[in-house]
């Protein structure tokens, strides 16, 4: 009898371990998700994953199934010597420009960007899985709230894979397979040309002009590879991909790190390995819940509201507080052995800007301070550079540069522009503005707008107690011409000058630094005003009305984003703001791409122009986007809404897009909060949770049948509390003292205190 019963158990223990490991990773189904019938045969419309650090595009190339391995510090940082040197001096660009030879500066400091290899973003490799005998698909699903691609075949064999949330590591479950499917590790192909005639994705150079030695893959054992590269100088990277098989079904994993880490992929994989999928997938999907938790809204517009779902993942995709900034693909990059859409690179004339807009309001301020505490740690590099380029102390950035800071050249208009890193330091602003964290005021915030406006007030030059710039430029007209360059400062840099000792001002005068507060609004009061044309709107610069349809609003920064001319000033600028954007309406969309649309719906909001902002933010999401959420500048829908038609894929017109549904149900630059500010009269009912505004209050306020009914704010800081009041009717304040709350103006004010959560509803 025992022998039997330990026989009998002997054989459970061999059925026990003959098993799946894991049958499905657990899935939710969401309204927002991606879901298709087929798997995408280009990179750019591929399924994203990723985790800001490491990143992945799942595709079919060929006969395979495609997941690419990317990282977001895989570049290729030689420096070209043209930006280097004597004659890297501003000075020598101006000297150029007076005596009305610009062909040299154009071959000095642009050239080198389009026609060296590098420096660029490079990408990392691809796993491939031989798919052809698996049969049809049924279906391809990305589901956004645990951060999983799901690819089913009609044959009953399936594909999940997902990218931990914070760990380096990438995973895959294939079930239904034979003994001889085994993934295979595929390097780019550093040491041939590709070439791609077709491909309308501005991908242009081929990998092979890198000039790198191809590197090798190795094979340790029957089940893992690792692949080594060697780069520019003494970098590197690798690539390490391990798995197990049990029956039918293959668990594989991989990583990828590079020599600016300790870490090693071939470490990292032998780790994931041992702590097991379902652990990992367990702490991957609690992450990916407290993201999701911080925030959400309820909108009527489902084309809007899906997108900004589909934002939303991208947000939780490719950033986070110890990650580098977004560069213009992130962790995305071009999975077709070129180089990828203008190099990957950082650029800082609009493209990092608008990639952080949602992180504020959206509250997901721990996610965006990787930008900053970038910029930060790049001060001394930036310094330096500031010294050498323009001649003075204090801080500029180069408005083009590297995942380290350094200037790659490009239009010197905007890539070494003078005020770059104003509009940089608006982001430290911002930070400290939403979240109220006085360490960062002190040690952050004002040191680094401290340096941005001791550089322009070295930089900048007295002409009849006026100052001004040496010369001036609205990023991006006339392109690269020297009539780009203007001898009166533009309504750009003049928007960009104020705000930076504006904002040095005020953030000065909170610390209780007098002087220095008092110096800082000297210096703007002896900035020029804005240039206005003949119907009251604001020019590009002197004499150079905005008459024709142009992509780049950079002479409108001051009504957004900077908010120096508001609504809420008067009179005189709710004028310049409707000629502005009426201007924009006359000369139509052309020669818009599609963050031109994402940034209008941005303004029509700040104008309190609903209908306009989700006509902007509508026609963004239904034809300039592929059909996995990218945002690719030209009109894919070729509908006439542009005559971009191309497809680079670029973030800021995502991140933007975001910013502007924000924008129009909850604002708070103006130091009140508005609910429901920009809204079509048709959106009758609206439900939004988590957002923040500016003093670090988060708001939940709901609508239905067109009236506000409930509004809860907490007051993480405590502190002024500002509502314009949205109610029609009575309100009552829930579980509150009402003679607390003071109205004035339609403006209610209550003292808060930290963290309180106080709540006001309608009353009939």
């Amino acid at each position: 009898m025992i022998k039997h019963l330990l026989l009998v158990g002997s054989l459970l223990g061999l059925l026990a371990s003959c098993q799946k490991e894991i049958e499905n990773l657990p899935v939710k189904a969401y309204e927002y998700d991606l879901s298709f019938d087929n798997l995408a045969t280009s990179w750019d419309e591929a399924m994203p994953l990723g985790n800001a650090t490491i990143g992945s595009l799942v595709w079919q190339k060929d006969e395979n199934l495609r997941i690419s391995i990317d990282r977001s510090d895989l570049w290729d940082l030689r420096q070209s010597e043209e930006l280097t040197g004597e004659g890297f001096s501003f000075a020598w660009l101006y000297e150029q420009v007076m005596k009305g030879d610009y062909k040299p500066v154009q071959k000095r400091f642009d050239f080198p960007y389009g026609i060296y290899p590098g420096p660029s973003k490079i990408p990392g490799a691809g796993m491939e899985l031989p798919i052809k005998g698996m049969g049809e698909i049924s279906r391809v699903h990305l589901y956004q709230q645990q951060a999983v691609c799901e690819v089913l075949w009609k044959s009953g064999a399936s594909l999940q894979c997902f990218i931990h949330a914070e760990e380096p590591v990438g995973w895959f479950v294939l079930n239904g397979v034979g003994e001889d499917c085994e993934p295979m590790l595929v390097p780019p192909a550093y040491n041939q040309e590709t070439i791609d005639n077709k491909a309308n994705d501005h991908s242009r150079q081929s990998l092979s002009r890198l000039g790198y030695k191809q590197g090798t893959v190795e094979k340790i054992g029957n089940n893992k590879l690792v692949y080594t590269q060697p780069g520019w100088d003494d970098f590197s990277y690798s690539v390490a991909l391990r798995w197990k098989r049990q029956g039918d079904q293959l668990i594989g994993v991989w990583s990828a790190t590079s020599s600016l880490v300790d870490d090693k992929a071939s470490d990292l994989v032998d780790k994931a390995m041992e702590d097991g999928i379902k652990e990992q997938y367990e702490s991957h999907k609690e992450w990916w819940t407290r993201f999701y938790a911080r925030s959400y809204i309820c909108i009527p517009d489902k084309v809007i509201e899906k997108q900004y779902y589909n934002e939303l993942y991208k947000i939780g995709s490719i950033a986070r507080k110890n990650s580098y900034p977004i560069s213009l693909q992130s962790v995305w990059t071009a999975d077709n052995g070129k180089l990828p859409p203008w190099k990957g690179d950082y650029h800082h004339d609009l493209n990092t800007q608008l990639s952080y807009w949602p992180f504020y309001t959206g509250n997901y301020l721990d996610e965006g301070y990787g930008y900053l505490e970038t910029l930060w740690n790049q001060r001394e590099t930036n310094k330096t550079y500031t010294k050498q380029f323009f001649g003075t102390e204090g801080l500029n950035v180069p408005g083009v540069c590297t995942l380290k800071g350094q200037p790659m050249g490009g239009w010197c208009q905007y890539a070494l522009g003078p005020t770059v890193s104003a509009w940089l330091g608006q982001h430290f602003y911002l930070h400290w503005k939403y979240s109220q964290d006085r360490v960062f005021l002190k040690e952050r915030a004002y040191p680094y707008l401290k340096d941005v406006a001791t550089y322009l007030e070295q930089f900048t030059v007295l002409k009849n107690g006026v100052r001004t710039l040496p010369l001036s430029s609205s990023p991006e007209y006339n392109d690269n011409r020297i009539d780009a360059w203007f001898k009166e400062m533009t309504n750009f840099d003049r928007a960009l000058v104020r705000f930076a000792f504006r904002a040095a001002a005020e953030l000065a005068t909170e610390l209780s630094l007098k002087e220095e507060a008092a110096h800082w609004t000297e210096l703007e009061s002896q900035l020029p005003g804005y240039d206005i044309d003949k119907n009251g709107g604001l020019t590009i610069a002197v004499g150079h009305p905005y008459e024709k349809s142009h992509r780049h609003f950079s002479h409108l920064l001051a009504i957004h984003p900077l908010g120096l001319i508001d609504k809420s000033n008067g009179e005189k600028d709710a004028c310049i703001i409707d000629a502005s954007l009426a201007a924009l309406d006359k000369y139509g969309t052309d020669w818009w791409t599609g963050y031109s649309f994402s940034w209008a719906g941005n303004m029509k909001a700040r104008a309190f122009d609903g209908e306009g902002a989700s006509k902007a933010l509508h026609d963004f999401a239904s034809s300039f986007c592929l059909r996995n959420g990218f945002h690719v500048n030209g009109d894919q829908s070729r509908t006439g809404k542009s005559k971009f038609t191309y497809r680079p894929f670029t973030l800021e017109g995502n991140m933007a897009f975001a910013s502007g549904v924000q924008e129009m149900l909850l604002q708070s630059h103006t130091g009140v909060i508005h609910i429901f500010p920009a809204v079509p009269l048709d959106w009758f009912d609206i439900d939004f949770g988590g957002l923040r505004a500016m003093g670090a209050f988060l708001v939940d306020a709901h609508k239905r049948n067109g009236e506000v009914f409930n509004v809860e704010v907490t007051a993480e800081k405590g502190g002024l509390l500002r509502l314009k009041n949205p109610f029609k009717g009575e309100y009552k304040f829930v579980d509150g003292d009402k003679s607390r709350i003071t109205e004035k103006n339609g403006i209610l004010e209550i003292k808060t205190e930290p963290g309180e959560r106080i709540q006001f509803m309608q009353t009939k």
